[in-house]
């Protein structure tokens, strides 16, 4: 019975993480699929005869490159300038484009500095410690009502789901800043403290 119940556990160590990620795939895929409306109708027809599928997946990446290409050299800027103005002058509108498009930028953009540093904090009261994310810091208007010292903006993930927590401002002398990369860290964080950054070397000379 021993040796049933660990090859049974082996078993799922190995099946659950493969379809679980196929699973991701296949969504994935179905739903870039959508994009193939783009396409004539005799192309569409032909496909959906024929289950061609993952098709979606390079037309999406195929306009991605070329909205790329095209908004990075002059012409592309100014045009782009010229529809954000517009778009920023639609009363309702306005409001949530200019929410999302300063949030994309802070996260894709090059040089924004959206989850750059894990760091360890007190969570949630003091002697109980977790991993958090630096998010930037606060605006002169928040900082008035601070006081003295430096601050930062910090994101405290929620575990197993790092989608969701909690935004706090912490000051940065109560921040200690971690040598782990972000990946490393929300890993840390998604396994729920299983998979150590380091591996289990790193666990060992620890204990």
């Amino acid at each position: 019975m021993h040796a049933l119940r660990k090859w049974l556990l082996s078993g799922l160590l190995v099946i659950v993480p493969l379809v679980i990620t196929l699973g991701v795939l296949n969504w994935i895929i179905g739903t870039l699929d959508q994009t193939l409306w783009l396409l004539p109708e005799q192309w569409q027809v032909w496909l959906t005869e024929h289950r061609v599928r993952g098709l979606g997946v390079l037309l999406t990446l195929a306009i991605l490159l070329v909205v790329g290409a095209v908004a990075s050299n002059f012409v592309g800027k100014r045009l782009l300038g010229w529809g954000d103005a517009v778009v920023r002058r639609i009363p309702v509108v306005r409001s949530i484009y200019s929410s999302v498009k300063q949030v994309s930028d802070t996260l894709f953009s090059e040089n924004g500095n959206a989850f750059r540093t894990a760091v360890l904090i007190e969570w949630p009261r003091e002697g109980v410690w977790t991993i958090a994310f630096v998010t930037g810091t606060p605006g002169a208007d928040v900082r008035a009502h601070l006081g003295g010292g430096e601050y930062l903006g910090v994101y405290v993930p929620t575990t197993p789901n790092p989608t969701g927590g909690y935004f706090v401002m912490l000051k940065r002398s109560d921040c200690i800043e971690l040598q782990m990369s972000v990946d490393d860290a929300l890993k840390y964080i998604v396994s729920m403290g299983v998979v150590v950054p380091g591996g289990p070397a790193t666990l060992a000379k620890s204990q």
